[in-house]
């Protein structure tokens, strides 16, 4: 079942710059830009709210209903992030054909659990949070699932099930999930802490008679 596209309404903007983008944030609204398919590039701004709430849904793809124009298809091209990186401040859209081939990355749902994490010791670490793959715009999932149920001490991406139509760009020794066995400290025993105090002054001593050594052999050069 092809999923829907969201349709996002736009409005043009006939002026630039920093201050200018400064002024539509604070009014709720992100500067976004469309380009692409050889048509000159449009600066829109869009409602930020609509904008967060399709992302965190995995949308890659958007209708872009611009004020007064036409509907464009778009994808999700690029979002920049305010300087402490943690809300949009800018989004590139590039304009779309639905059975047009692209490189996109989808986020990774993880589920089940292996037999290995239930060592004692062990911790499930995720290396990756997205793949890369290649497909039609049509068929770009929202997320990809991954079943760890079936995996051993490492998951590899291309031990991932794609969905049909969709192919693998990221390289595929690329390691998604591991096992760590994470060992418990072992404090130092009273008879170690000796030893250890007894063998520094070793070391010291033997720096001292090299430069004892060394200092001599300056006075008998002397």
């Amino acid at each position: 079942m092809q999923k829907e596209t969201p349709v996002l309404k736009a409005q043009r903007r006939d002026r630039l710059g920093t201050r200018y983008a400064q002024r539509l944030r604070k009014s709720g609204r992100l500067p976004a830009v469309i380009y692409g398919h050889k048509t000159d590039p449009m600066a829109v701004s869009l409602d930020e709210k609509e904008v967060l709430t399709t992302l965190k849904h995995g949308a890659h793809v958007l209708n872009i209903a611009v004020e007064g124009g036409s509907t464009e298809t778009c994808l999700i091209k690029d979002l920049q992030f305010g300087f402490l990186g943690d809300n949009v401040v800018h989004v590139d859209l590039a304009r779309v054909d639905l059975d047009e081939e692209v490189e996109v990355k989808v986020h990774l749902n993880f589920v089940g659990q292996p037999e290995s994490a239930r060592k004692p010791g062990a911790v499930m670490v995720h290396d990756l949070t997205e793949l890369e793959v290649r497909c039609k715009v049509r068929d770009i999932p929202g997320e990809i699932r991954v079943d760890l149920a079936s995996m051993g001490d490492d998951f590899h991406a291309r031990d991932v099930k794609l969905p049909a139509g969709v192919a693998l760009v990221t390289q595929p020794a690329t390691m998604v999930s591991h096992i760590e066995i994470v060992k418990e400290e072992v404090a130092a025993t009273p008879e170690a802490a000796t030893t250890e105090s007894a063998a520094e002054p070793e070391v010291l001593t033997a720096r001292k008679d090299k430069e004892g050594e060394a200092g001599k052999e300056g006075k008998e050069g002397a």
